[in-house]
């Protein structure tokens, strides 16, 4: 699968009008080679050219890593004395070709340690960003990355449900957040979770991107929860708001018409229509609520070895919706100082429509 992969970005940037692409350690080397290496004071870069086999510039201690890969890679390896760490690169470019080429990068991940050797080992080569070509690989996802997802969906759910017996007033934001954490372990999701959970209580449920605090739930709360969970690599990422014990009228209001537009989102996701109509639809039942001000974020954002990568769900983006695009749909309101709701579920386009992967109920539960 990977060396298909491969096959497929070469010629992707072939028709790009790109010579080759380098890649430094993170999802999208993983995704190409099944290889998993972390940034660290070492350089790593992949360099993947249109006509020639992919190189693999790497410390030694990593070799034997890559060659269980079973991908036809030319490795170039360099040991501890940092002073010889370009003669790899040189290699690898005088192997590929690319002095005075167009090489394509990652342009919010390239790091500056293998950029500027690879800058001097490739003399005139031009650096551009080549983020499209890529990522029109990784948005439609296989049925075995779906399946990867449904079950990372899975694990986050059962990992809620466990810890939804430890939140009543008193406890913190900080103790529910490090219980579900706990418990994603222990339903199965991998250790490097897609992010650390959001638990957000009170006028701190106002703030989409809250951490948590030391903040003790009170009744009255709203109490909101952004999570996710890994498995084989792949990422869910949703979100549920609680009451804790009876909140005011305007709460339960807004929570109502989060969930009605939670579903207006999730019903426009089809193949075929811009990836905008989908955040517009859910957007209208917010705007015709009179709450339009208080819903300022994306409707969504895709999902896959990344809690964070294209689809993007925004109203003005008009890409074409096509089958195995996952993504999150989360509309929100937000009254400062008060609180705020979010309701976040995990959808993949199909053939003939879409399947909503998570299935927890969306109302208004109340705890405690």
């Amino acid at each position: 699968m990977s060396l298909a992969r491969i096959e497929r970005l070469q010629r992707a940037l072939a028709a790009s009008g790109f010579d080759a692409m380098a890649l430094t350690p993170g999802s999208s080397l993983t995704y190409l080679t099944g290889l998993h290496f972390h940034l660290m004071e070492r350089p790593t870069l992949l360099l993947i050219s249109t006509g020639a086999q992919p190189a693999l510039i790497l410390a030694e201690l990593e070799v034997g890593k890559a060659r269980g890969a079973g991908l036809p890679l030319q490795l170039f390896p360099f040991g501890d004395n940092p002073a010889l760490w370009g003669q790899p690169f040189e290699q690898s470019a005088q192997a590929l070709g690319l002095q005075g080429k167009r090489i394509g990068v990652e342009a919010a991940k390239m790091r500056f340690l293998e950029l500027r050797y690879l800058e001097n080992a490739a003399p005139g080569a031009r650096f551009e960003a080549a983020d499209d070509a890529l990522g029109s690989l990784r948005m439609q996802k296989d049925a075995e990355e779906v399946a990867a997802m449904r079950q990372a969906v899975q694990i986050a759910q059962n990992a809620l449900l466990a810890t939804l017996p430890s939140i009543h007033p008193g406890v913190t934001e900080r103790e529910v957040a490090s219980e579900l954490y706990l418990q994603l372990l222990k339903a199965g999701s991998e250790t490097e979770a897609p992010f650390m959970p959001i638990v957000a209580s009170g006028p701190n449920s106002a703030n989409p991107h809250a951490v948590p605090t030391e903040r003790k739930l009170q009744p009255g709360d709203l109490l909101v929860i952004d999570w996710g969970a890994r498995y084989a690599g792949y990422c869910s990422d949703l979100t549920r708001t609680f009451a804790i014990g009876k909140v005011d009228e305007e709460l339960r209001r807004i929570a109502e018409i989060t969930a009605r537009a939670n579903a207006a989102g999730r019903a426009a996701s089809q193949p075929e229509i811009a990836a905008g109509e989908v955040d517009q639809a859910a957007r209208a039942v917010i705007d015709a609520a009179g709450y339009g001000a208080q819903f300022f974020h994306r409707t969504g954002h895709g999902l896959g070895l990344e809690e964070h990568e294209p689809p993007y769900i925004f109203g003005e983006n008009k890409l074409i919706l096509a089958p195995g695009m996952t993504y999150t749909v989360e509309p929100g309101i937000y009254l400062e100082g008060k609180g705020g709701v979010r309701i976040e579920d995990n959808v993949v386009i199909t053939a003939s429509g879409r399947e909503t992967l998570s299935d927890l109920p969306r109302e208004l539960i109340t705890l405690a």
